[in-house]
């Protein structure tokens, strides 16, 4: 697997588990904020790791041509997306 340098495959699994580990990150924020206000809630700061971290499995599950996980990041962002949209909205307003 690691004869000299690395292969295309390997740095595409390394792109993946980066972008998965960018995903899995908002949950350690959330329960740090969380923790922190003594009450549950999620800071902007979550979803922007949503939507990196989507994008980043959106285009691995590109690559490895999976519909189901291009089709679940896909709305996933658009969603992400959305909530950061209603949250600047709202700020913008207030």
């Amino acid at each position: 697997m690691f004869e000299g340098s690395l292969s295309t495959e390997t740095l595409w699994i390394g792109f993946g588990l980066l972008g998965q580990a960018l995903f899995s990150a908002r949950f350690l924020i959330q329960w740090i904020a969380s923790e922190r206000d003594k009450c549950s809630h999620i800071p902007v700061s979550f979803w922007y790791f949503s939507i990196m971290g989507g994008i980043m499995l959106l285009i691995y599950a590109i690559y490895r041509e999976d519909p189901v996980f291009i089709l679940g990041q896909a709305a996933g962002i658009f969603i992400y997306s959305r909530n950061l949209y209603l949250i600047y909205r709202y700020n913008k307003k207030y």
